[in-house]
């Protein structure tokens, strides 16, 4: 697809303060650029294109963690091994992915623009809820390619700097935003995922405790559903892990999760059923 060519010199548009939304500025000014208003064969395309799978994510006192696991698939084939499911939003927020890879990427890097071009053309921050807000609108946006089969279904996280707490938003392929408590979960294995959070996740874990809690969850999600992949020894590829806290989110160093991971490992050769969970 090419892109328009404006010659030496933008267009007034691009030079005159307006919107806020950089998504509805491209919508006006070059809409053939948006992910969304691209065709595909009709039918049900999602066989055609890889598929990202589960997405954990839980607060602490103090921060939210995120982690996805690493397996791309396409129907019965592994697609890719260590693919990128969990990405920054901005200094206090992230995104996990799930659904149609190449879409849900183009999505993010989308969110990524649409969240710099507010803070720039408004001097501040978007707040926790706008951002959640504006993902869902990018979302509803997909719906025409969703029902072909070419679904995205992210996972919205951050620190809330008002409230001074992590959150945790869902949705689904229609852009409808729900706000979740404590622990939540989105892809093929995230039933399972949450199952294990649920006897898990208490409410004062430590961050290094909330990791690998839900380290612990993709785990257990790896071990019933065959398109989540579990920490990979042989080629030391392990679940990416974002950390955010009011002094701003981070990648956790592969080093420190592989760390946590072998622990995991470990447990499990003892137990293969994974740790027993306290009764009140």
């Amino acid at each position: 697809m090419s892109t328009p060519s404006y010659g030496s010199r933008l267009p007034a548009s691009f030079l005159t303060p307006g919107t806020s939304s950089f998504s509805d500025f491209l919508a006006e000014q070059s809409p053939a650029l948006l992910p969304t208003s691209r065709s595909v064969p009709q039918g049900n395309a999602g066989d055609l294109s890889p598929h990202g799978t589960t997405i954990v994510s839980a607060t602490f006192p103090g921060g939210v963690i995120m982690a996805g696991d690493r397996r791309a698939t396409m129907g019965n084939i592994i697609a890719q091994r260590d693919i990128q499911k969990v990405f920054p939003a901005d200094e206090f927020s992230c995104v996990g992915i799930a659904g149609a890879a190449g879409l849900a990427v183009e999505m993010v890097r989308l969110f990524q623009t649409e969240l710099e071009h507010y803070e720039k053309i408004e001097g501040v921050t978007l707040s926790m809820d706008g951002k959640a807000n504006r993902l869902a609108a990018l979302i509803r946006a997909n719906l025409g390619l969703a029902m072909q089969g070419l679904s995205v279904v992210p996972l919205f996280s951050g620190y809330d700097l008002s409230a001074e707490q992590g959150r945790i938003f869902s949705y689904d392929v229609t852009g409808g935003r729900y706000e979740e408590t404590a622990f939540h979960s989105v892809g093929s294995g995230s039933m399972f995922a949450r199952g294990a959070l649920k006897k898990l996740y208490r409410e004062d874990l430590s961050e290094a405790e909330c990791v690998t809690a839900v380290v612990q969850a993709l785990y257990d999600a790896a071990d019933d559903d065959s398109a989540t992949g579990g920490p990979d020894v042989s080629r030391r590829i392990f679940p990416i892990v974002q950390v955010i806290t009011g002094n701003g989110g981070r990648r956790m160093p592969d080093d420190e999760v592989a760390a946590i991971a072998d622990q995991v490992i470990a447990g499990r050769l003892r137990r293969p059923d994974g740790p027993a969970a306290d009764l009140i």
